[in-house]
């Protein structure tokens, strides 16, 4: 799937590979990973099947958003869109969710 980004310093922290926005390592790794999966994914039954991503859709104020697991800490918060060329994922936030 084509992956776009809400937040310019996200698709610098996937493309620059000194930059950490501020992040654990590790977490920005698992990030650059996770957006090698979403690009090299079909559609969005990919995520659903892959169980320990607990991809799931969000309510109240994140209505229309996704989010999927990076750690046990954080979490890849996404948007799906179409366009001329089909589905598309937007990268939205890295959010910490406790």
């Amino acid at each position: 799937m084509e992956v776009r980004f809400e937040d310019p310093s996200l698709e610098r922290l996937e493309k620059d590979p000194k930059y950490t926005a501020g992040l654990d390592g590790a977490l920005v790794k698992v990030f650059r990973k996770r957006l090698q999966f979403i690009r090299a994914a079909v559609d969005e039954r990919t995520f659903y099947v892959m169980k320990s991503l607990h991809y799931e859709k969000l309510k109240g104020d994140c209505d229309g958003q996704r989010s999927m697991r990076l750690n046990d800490q954080w979490r890849l918060i996404l948007r799906l869109q179409e366009d001329d060329r089909g589905k598309l994922v937007v990268i939205v936030s890295i959010a910490d969710y406790h």
